[in-house]
């Protein structure tokens, strides 16, 4: 089932198409990558997603029915752009925005100071927003939309300024909510992280949808004929053989025993091909097939589309 439908959206500013009749799918229960170049218009369809602008035309499907102003009850939006009040000391403003989301103020402070916990910022909890750091900052925030465990979560560059230890934090919180029934939809230019933990993406350039799907399927798709063959015996003997069926070779050191071989098999060439003459040749402990990284399918796709529009 699918928690968010977005069907044909257009979005006009002065000047400007924001949205060119953009479609896509949220499934429930998964993480789902919103990708795209800056000006592409991910943040317009953030804004019709909350209810804060609408669209000229097309509509917008939540759970099960057409979006409403109520329904933001159950989304939880962290934007690139953060905000906190400066003077007011860090627990205090958590409460304020966990009552605005309808907790007690027993049930926030009891809640937040779990997360608060977890987090390793508790002994913040009375020192003033303006003492903490952008990281800490930013955990307040990201804590603040999550607690009230809404349906939808909607994290617009959630690493960004985090070191690697806090991003891992973050990542593993965000898998969490996910494992919990959370959806999440995923707004990032960090694509290892899309790969690490998106299922789906839909990456929108220039107002327009230009590639949706399954991450994994996509990067198959996107590879190739890329292969690692993981093997003992002679490199050179072993590229000079296959060299009537692939090309692009690279060789590295797999291990102290083994050596790996990149090769991108020819058109007209099949797997089993490259197999039998590798068999023939050294012996073999390993072949993967090297999808695409999502880094380099951004790029091309983005740059396709650019050529094509002008």
């Amino acid at each position: 089932m699918n928690l968010l439908e977005v069907s044909n959206v257009s979005k006009n500013y002065t000047g400007h198409k924001a949205l060119d009749n953009v479609s896509l799918s949220v499934p429930e229960g998964t993480i789902y990558g919103l990708l795209g170049p800056n000006g592409a218009g991910k943040t317009t369809l953030i804004r019709i997603i909350n209810h804060i602008t609408a669209p000229d035309s097309g509509e917008v499907v939540f759970n099960g029915h057409p979006l409403t102003a109520a329904d933001v009850t159950n989304i939880g939006y962290l934007p690139e752009e953060r905000g906190l009040y400066k003077k007011m000391k860090v627990g205090e403003q958590a409460v304020f925005f966990a009552r605005l989301k309808g907790l007690s103020k027993a049930e926030a402070t009891r809640s937040l100071r779990e997360w608060f916990e977890r987090f390793d910022i508790l002994s913040w909890w009375n020192r003033k927003v303006e003492e903490l750091s952008k990281g800490m900052a930013q955990k307040v925030q990201f804590i603040v939309t999550v607690l009230h465990r809404p349906k939808l979560l909607i994290f617009d560059e959630p690493f960004s300024g985090f070191d690697p230890i806090n991003s891992n934090l973050l990542k593993e919180e965000i898998i969490r909510l996910k494992n919990e029934g959370s959806t999440v939809i995923f707004s990032t230019h960090n694509m290892a992280s899309v790969e690490e933990l998106c299922e789906n993406i839909t990456l929108i350039n220039r107002g327009q949808n230009i590639l949706t799907g399954n991450v994994n399927k996509i990067r198959r798709e996107y590879s190739d004929g890329r292969y690692d063959i993981v093997f003992n015996g002679n490199s050179n003997a072993l590229m000079n053989a296959l060299l009537p069926l692939a090309g692009n070779f690279e060789v590295t050191q797999a291990s102290r025993e083994r050596e790996s071989l990149r090769l991108l098999i020819n058109p007209g060439t099949s797997l089993r091909d490259i197999i039998e003459v590798a068999n023939n040749t050294v012996e073999i402990s390993a072949i993967n097939e090297v999808m695409a990284s999502m880094n380099d399918i951004f790029i091309t796709t983005v740059g396709t589309a650019d050529t094509e529009i002008k």
